[in-house]
């Protein structure tokens, strides 16, 4: 249940703040948001605030923000459709009622002529009932549909995501994966406020209970100046002679309250893969401060982020075979893994995973980010855009494949660790 937990909490993490990159961004550029998303598939749970119907779906397999313009409006006002309207205080359309509406006792019933809801934001038509006079309806920019009593905002040319400029577009679009690496990056930072950052110094730090050093007399803070006579000067030097020296008596010469002291202490042997090293259950110094902690959030983020790529160029260039992906099933089983370690190294999986998600939306493939990012450069080369018609079949192509690429990655995850 814990594992369970701790997946939906990262998982959840992980789109939250991906898609609330994409959110502030669209807002600030004027884009008329109508969804945001975390899931796919039925409504578990929504409300909305302003604008904006805040959902969470059943399948956990991503998340979106549904910016009006993207896709083709769903609601069309054609001349023949009658129509109710209802008024602001400005004597503009706020609502058009497209049916029932006889729940609408004070709405004005036209039959429509001309819609243009749009550019210049207006309808003409008739009064059903009166004399036929063609009149015309000013709509407000904040106006409504409603339809079996549920409303949805109409967007107007200006607040669709097609009328904002190529950078404002692109800002909206990147800063989903961006926003993922900023919350690597504040992870790693509260990692090292609460855990302290490593500082290659031949300080001991922690000592583990039954470990090797603590039953030698060793304790946390003593100054290791040689070990079997030989100097170190970082905590890699420790390490180094510990690891080679398994079962072996290794002479301890420390500094303890400016006091120098020999002390011996024999490494246990422990098996990692196929190789026996030593150890004596001691962990390195930290440095617990806010300029520590942000330097490492900002290497951890960097180290991670070139290593990702470079097990992605070894995936593209057959180093890496499609079996040794993952999918939710086996970040499940790592989540599980790893949550058994504790806290921190659950936070820090958390974060690796953050830069891997903004990394793989980067790429250049259709119906990901970098997809999209890729269409804006050719845009930005050829001048104008690319017709919306083939971009969104290129975009419907790349999630087809896509979502085969999950259901293939899924059955090997279930198979490696289920079957």
């Amino acid at each position: 249940m814990e594992t369970v937990i701790a997946f939906i909490i990262i998982f959840g993490a992980l789109v939250f703040f991906h898609e609330l990159g994409h959110l502030i961004f669209a807002k600030r550029a004027g884009i008329l948001c109508r969804e945001f998303a975390i899931g796919f598939g039925p409504k578990v749970f929504s409300f909305k605030k302003d604008e904006t119907i805040y959902t969470i779906r059943l399948l956990p397999l991503g998340g979106f923000v549904r910016m009006a313009g993207e896709d083709p409006e769903m609601i069309e006002v054609k001349p023949g459709y009658n129509v109710g309207l209802l008024f602001d205080s400005n004597g503009k359309v706020n609502k058009i009622i497209l049916n029932n509406k006889d729940k609408y006792p004070n709405a004005k019933v036209i039959e429509v002529d001309r819609a243009d809801l749009e550019h210049e934001m207006f309808l003409t038509g008739y009064e059903l009932g009166g004399e036929e006079i063609l009149e015309r309806y000013d709509v407000s920019d904040e106006a409504y549909f409603v339809a079996d009593q549920q409303e949805t905002q109409i967007a107007p040319y200006n607040r669709q995501f097609a009328s904002k400029t190529l950078g404002q577009r692109t800002l909206a679009i990147a800063a989903g994966p961006f926003m993922n690496f900023v919350l690597a990056f504040f992870v790693f930072i509260i990692i090292g406020l609460l855990q302290g950052t490593p500082i290659n110094e031949p300080v001991l730090g922690e000592l583990t209970e039954d470990g090797a050093a603590i039953q030698a007399g060793l304790q946390k803070g003593d100054i290791v100046q040689a070990i079997e006579g030989q100097e170190v000067n970082t905590w890699q030097d420790i390490v180094k002679i510990i690891r080679e020296n398994p079962e072996n008596e290794l002479l301890f010469t420390i500094e303890r309250n400016t006091q120098v002291q020999e002390i011996p202490v024999v490494p246990k042997t422990h098996q990692m893969g196929d190789e026996t090293i030593g150890i004596i259950g001691v962990y390195g110094p930290v440095e617990k401060s806010i300029v520590a902690s942000v330097k490492s959030g900002f290497t951890e983020t960097y180290l991670w982020t070139k290593e990702i790529i470079l097990g992605l160029g070894k995936l593209v260039t057959g180093q890496f075979s499609i079996d040794m992906l993952s999918g939710p099933v086996g970040i499940y089983v790592s989540t599980d893994t790893v949550a058994q370690s504790g806290i921190y190294y659950l936070m820090k999986w958390a974060a690796i995973l953050s830069i891997n998600l903004g990394i793989v939306n980067l790429l250049p493939i259709p119906a990901l980010d970098g997809g999209r990012l890729m269409f804006f450069a050719v845009e930005a080369v050829r001048g104008k855009p690319i017709d919306r018609h083939k971009e969104g079949m290129v975009h419907f192509i790349g999630f087809a494949l896509l979502m085969l690429l999950m259901l293939v990655v899924t059955w090997n995850d279930i198979q490696r660790f289920f079957l």
